[in-house]
């Protein structure tokens, strides 16, 4: 049986990064729990700290097919390169050439207007993709 599964991305700041994602991905920020109006109110009932607030974010699939996304907020800087990384698939494989990499060229720059950087790109077996970081430096692929 497959497993649920959610994708965890350590950050510098998780609120801001989850803003990120939700762009990029298309999701949306993660309503508070049922009985809550807010992600305040939330933490009120829990006793946390602004502090403790700031530490997480999350993402979630409007639709509910995709992954949750979780962004802990974490101390240390980002050091290396991913080892792990996601791939936003924006151009159908079978389309011919010119509308795969219009479809990609166009996200990028979407992508770019939201804080994120063009590193490289790169083609392989007739395929492009375009290595990019979030506005952390974590490293992303739009194929």
């Amino acid at each position: 049986m497959a497993r649920k599964f959610q994708v965890v991305i350590d950050a510098a700041d998780p609120r801001s990064l989850a803003r990120f994602w939700a762009e990029a991905l298309g999701y949306v920020e993660q309503p508070p729990p049922e009985g809550f109006d807010s992600w305040d109110a939330f933490a009120d009932s829990m006793g946390m700290s602004e502090e403790e607030r700031s530490r997480y974010g999350a993402v979630i699939d409007p639709q509910g097919n995709g992954p949750r996304v979780f962004f802990q907020g974490v101390p240390e800087a980002k050091q290396v390169k991913n080892r792990v990384h996601l791939d936003l698939r924006v151009a159908d494989p079978e389309a011919p050439r010119d509308e795969r990499d219009a479809a990609i060229d166009a996200e990028v720059e979407r992508l770019e207007g939201f804080g994120a950087r063009r590193l490289a790109a790169h083609e392989e077996f007739g395929f492009r993709h375009v290595v990019m970081a979030d506005p952390e430096g974590n490293e992303f692929c739009v194929t």
